[in-house]
């Protein structure tokens, strides 16, 4: 991990503010309709993921997925076509 990067994490159950209180700063969070809670934020560099993945630990929540999220990339100009023709 080079760059700050989009993670969402998924754990099992509906996790309350209280247990979530520690990544408040860095995730939004919402509860799925398959009880389960999402959250997502910027994850700065593999340290702050294992830290967070110690957090979850510690409070042993059930982790169903960690996984990046796809940025949307700027499209890339094409390459422009020169004729020598009129």
């Amino acid at each position: 991990m080079s760059e700050p990067t989009t993670y969402e994490i998924v754990i099992r159950g509906r996790a309350s503010a209280r247990l979530l209180l520690p990544l408040l700063d860095d995730f939004t969070f919402d509860h799925s309709g398959d009880g389960a809670t999402r959250l997502v934020g910027r994850i700065v560099d593999a340290s702050h993921l294992h830290g967070i993945v110690a957090h979850l630990a510690s409070v042993n929540a059930e982790v169903i997925s960690i996984a990046p999220q796809h940025q949307p990339t700027e499209p890339k100009p094409s390459p422009t076509t020169w004729s020598s023709r009129p």
